[in-house]
Parts: C-alpha cells; sequence; structure tokens
C-alpha cells in the first residue's frame, strides 16, 4: 500500500511458513495458465481461500501492526518479480486513502472484519467525479479479486480488534514498495 500510510514491505528472505510456500506454489500454477489480469485474480483468490484464518499460517512477526499506520508484512515475492503475497495488520481505524492498482490483486481476510469501500469514475477529465458503489463489510474468509480498470477502492478496520488479511498482488512489492497506482480524493459526500 502507499508509503504515506503503510510501512516499506519487509527485505526479501523473511521468515516463510510451509503454508506460504505452498500458498506459491499454487498461484505459480494459476500463471502458467496465462489468462487475463480478472480471471488470474479470480482463480488465485480460489488459491488463497484455504489458507483464510489457518492457524500457524504466519509468524508472530508478521502478526505485528503499528499504532500509526497499517503494517505490510512481506511473506513471499517470486523470483520473477510476477508475485507477492503480503499480510496486511490493520488496528482498529486504521484504513488506506481511496486508490487504485498497477496490477491484479486479490485480498482475503484472514483475522477480524474489514470494511471495503469500492468506486467508480463518472465524466472525464476535469469533470469526472468519484463515486461510492458499494460497501462491503467483509468478515473471516471473506474474498476479494480485482484487476485495472474497476479496482477504485479503500478498506479500513471498522471492527474493535486487529485485523489481518492476506493480499496477492500480480507485481513485485518488493520492488515497488506497493501495489498502488494512484490515489483519489474522496466524493464530496464522504469529505
Amino acid at each position: 500500500m502507499p508509503s504515506s500510510t503503510a510501512h516499506e514491505a519487509q527485505a526479501p528472505g523473511v521468515t516463510t511458513t510451509p503454508w506460504i510456500r505452498d500458498l506459491a506454489a499454487g498461484i505459480r500454477e494459476v500463471l502458467r495458465r496465462d489468462l487475463s489480469p480478472q480471471l488470474t485474480a479470480d482463480q488465485v483468490a480460489e488459491v488463497l481461500r484455504p489458507s483464510l484464518g489457518r492457524p500457524g499460517l504466519l509468524t508472530d512477526a508478521q502478526r505485528e501492526g503499528d499504532p500509526r499506520a497499517y503494517r505490510q508484512h512481506l511473506l513471499h515475492g517470486e523470483p520473477d518479480g510476477s508475485f507477492s503475497v503480503v499480510a496486511l495488520v490493520w488496528l482498529p481505524g486504521q484504513q488506506t486513502p481511496i486508490h487504485d492498482h498497477v496490477c491484479w490483486c486479490v485480498a482475503g481476510v484472514h483475522e477480524g472484519q474489514e470494511t471495503e469501500h469500492r468506486y467508480r469514475l463518472t465524466g472525464a477529465g476535469e469533470t469526472a467525479e468519484l463515486v461510492r458503489d458499494a460497501v462491503l463489510v467483509n468478515p473471516p474468509g471473506a474474498l476479494s479479486a480485482i484487476a485495472p480498470p474497476g479496482d477504485i477502492h479503500r478498506v479500513r478496520n471498522t471492527g474493535a480488534t486487529k485485523a489481518i488479511s492476506l493480499h496477492i498482488y500480480g507485481a513485485d512489492i518488493s520492488r515497488l514498495g506497493s501495489s498502488v497506482r494512484r490515489t483519489y480524493r474522496a466524493p464530496h459526500e464522504e469529505s
């Protein structure tokens, strides 16, 4: 996520659990199919599904949050840069800015609850306006698979406890630091 609201991804070589190694192998299998970005995201979501909520999936260090901003832990960076797996740890009230992505992405709630606001742009050029399309409350096990265009959203921990979500991006987060392409101002009714 953006460096202004999240910590930079941890350096490659961080401790990886056997579950994350198995997840990476499943993602590689999907990528070999050479599908469209949205179909890739949809199928990667199904690979992620059985991992959500699994005890021992993350180390204690990978479950740590930060009181200043949600925290990003790099769990796996594919050597060829084709995908990355990160854990995002959200303390109550922490959120992203409204943003879109440089690549397809999948998010699954591992623990806690997240609220996702999805948006779309109407108009073009200087008359373009952001409109909220949906509000989704995502409990443990909920999955989201999105690809540009049409991937504008904001995620927030609206619960009273820590939330942890697993994110898989079709990009090298260890190099980019974030999957965010650009951020947006909130619509007038949310300002």
